[in-house]
């Protein structure tokens, strides 16, 4: 009997080594999550498989951190464990930027020229309130090479939970991507149209100097379309997208065509119109009117072919923006924000990876897009709210309006599409016409291909300080933050995206929180149950161990 237990007992132990020993050779993990929210895309897989040199991940996201942002750091390493499971070359850390800091201020601003932006939380700890000051960020170190990458999705009107819980969501996709970044060897090119007073530089810096870390960028003007075609055509050919950014100036019909054929060359294109003529600035006069008027661009038959037209309105929302004036004289003028119905605030429909999991997008002075009918794709990826109306131009526009409080019945003409993406094997809209130019090789159709049209070309504008361009989305009066850097950058990333990494921010995952108001109003009754309960269970087994043991033994 005692033999068989010996030998039992070294089957056992050398079975253990077995598996220990073939464990140190295959190396398994199991994701039993129903969103499946460990298993990464084969995008993802494909983004760290070039790095064969040591990739560092600081994680700014330590120390005394709110209970929901605990879960995010768990969140945070555990993704990255998915990752370094994939490419043992990637390691991490997790440190607290201000910890043992004297002089926190002073270290607050040094990050923020890093282009780390702090994050204020209000923590509510039953009646104890206080501000808690965390950065969210990433930093991803490779060969030289630093990525910044946001861990922090907010939106506003969002709780801590529901920040959180979309920033889970964005995880994946915001390492792959910043993966991405640093292991581009060759990278595509975005052309810059000018010459048709298109935006100036210092309007699209920040735009361009993100888009950077994706693309080489370079400009291409059409003046030279009439005299050099064939050159022109070549290097704009040479280009794997074009950005037309708020033209003023009407496109002659040489330069439509010159566009057209890089289209059906099969060069991707993003349009940013403004249809009607009105700027904000124009209000600021003695009377603080203006008249909007149409503005021609000679674009209308050109957009007509792939299925859309801009009209000549402009979108009047109840969800709005605000802007900044200044009220009284001298040293005693403020500046006071107030509602601008022309300036709509538009939320995407999370329905296609462009426009997921997005903070509020600022249109200005915005015109409605009709959709036609044609055999081609076309997706409205951003649109009013349900509570707008398009107001007809020509119209005088008045700062006197911040006065006249909106009649909710007339809001009847909503969801007017502002932004629509194009797909399919586009044609030209030179086909069976006579043609302005005489090109070696036109093209009547082309293969397959996407466009996007935005009807506000100050989407992608960003404001000045001092000469010097702010961030993208930010609006320096109101201190608010709005996503147009984001779908802008998610639009070039998927016209242009061949690894489908775009498509990762279609994952979804969901975080489950405590009910914060449940924890205060039952907070005695748990704790009764997690504290009391087990203490007089014990005595209750005690007491009647002790009972049946003196029934029994009679001790």
């Amino acid at each position: 009997m005692i033999k068989s237990n010996y030998l039992l007992i070294a089957k056992a132990v050398v079975l253990l080594i077995l598996v220990n020993v073939l464990a140190s050779f295959l190396y398994i993990r199991f994701d039993l999550t129903e969103d499946r929210r460990y298993t990464l895309s084969q995008p993802s897989v494909d983004a760290v498989a070039p790095l064969n040199n040591t990739v560092v991940v600081d994680v700014l996201l330590d120390g005394n951190l709110p209970p929901e942002f605990v879960k995010l750091k768990t969140e945070v390493r555990q993704i990255l464990e998915e990752f370094s499971s994939e490419n043992n070359t990637i390691k991490f850390g997790f440190v607290d930027p201000l910890e043992g800091v004297e002089q926190i201020d002073g270290t607050i601003v040094e990050l923020q020229s890093l282009g780390l932006t702090p994050t204020r939380i209000t923590v509510n700890d039953n009646s104890k309130v206080s501000q808690e000051i965390i950065f969210p960020w990433a930093m991803v170190n490779y060969n030289n090479k630093t990525v910044k990458v946001p861990l922090l999705k907010s939106k506003q009107g969002e709780t801590n939970e529901e920040r959180v819980n979309n920033s889970v969501q964005h995880l994946e996709y915001a390492f792959a991507d910043a993966f991405t970044k640093i292991a581009l060897e060759e990278k595509k090119r975005v052309a810059v149209i000018k010459g048709n007073g298109e935006l100036d530089d210092i309007y699209l810096a920040d735009f361009l100097t993100t888009i950077r870390d994706y693309y080489n960028i370079g400009a291409i003007t059409l003046d030279s379309v009439q005299s050099a075609p064939e050159k022109t055509l070549e290097q704009l050919s040479s280009y794997d997208l074009a950005l037309v950014a708020k033209p003023t100036e009407a496109f002659t019909d040489a330069e439509k065509y010159m566009m057209d054929q890089f289209i059906m060359n099969g060069g991707k294109s993003v349009w940013l119109i403004d249809q009607v003529n009105m700027e904000i600035d124009s209000l600021f006069n003695e009377n603080g009117t203006s008249v909007a008027l149409p503005r021609e661009l000679n674009l209308t038959d050109f957009f007509f072919r792939y299925g859309v037209r801009f009209n000549t309105d402009l979108i009047n929302d109840m969800y709005f923006t605000q802007i900044v004036l200044a009220t009284g004289e001298g040293n005693a003028s403020q500046y006071e924000p107030v509602p601008w119905l022309y300036n709509p605030m538009v939320r995407s429909g999370n329905d296609h990876p462009i426009n997921n999991n997005l903070e509020a997008i600022r249109f200005q002075f915005a015109s409605s897009i009709d959709t036609l009918p044609n055999s081609y794709k076309k997706t409205v990826l951003l649109q009013s709210s349900p509570l707008s109306r398009t107001d007809k131009v020509p119209r005088n526009i008045s700062l006197a309006m911040i006065n006249q409080p909106p009649q909710k019945e007339a809001y009847n003409q909503g969801n007017n599409p502002l932004a629509v993406l194009v797909e399919g094997e586009l044609k030209s809209a030179f086909a069976n016409r006579i043609k302005p130019l005489k090109l070696a090789k036109n093209r009547e159709e082309g293969p397959q291909n996407k466009l996007l049209v935005v009807s506000d070309g100050d989407i992608i504008k960003n404001q000045l300080r001092n000469g010097r361009p702010l961030e993208l989305g930010y609006d320096k009066w109101t201190s608010n933050y709005y996503g147009n850097k984001e779908f802008l950058v998610n639009a070039f990333n998927y016209l242009l995206d061949d690894t489908g990494l775009i498509n990762i921010r279609n994952k979804k995952v969901a975080i489950p929180f405590l009910d914060s108001n449940k924890i205060v109003a039952q907070k005695t009754k748990w704790q009764l149950v997690n504290i009391a309960l087990p203490v007089l269970l014990t005595l209750i087994f005690g007491i009647g161990f002790n009972y049946f043991r003196k029934r029994k033994y009679g001790v």
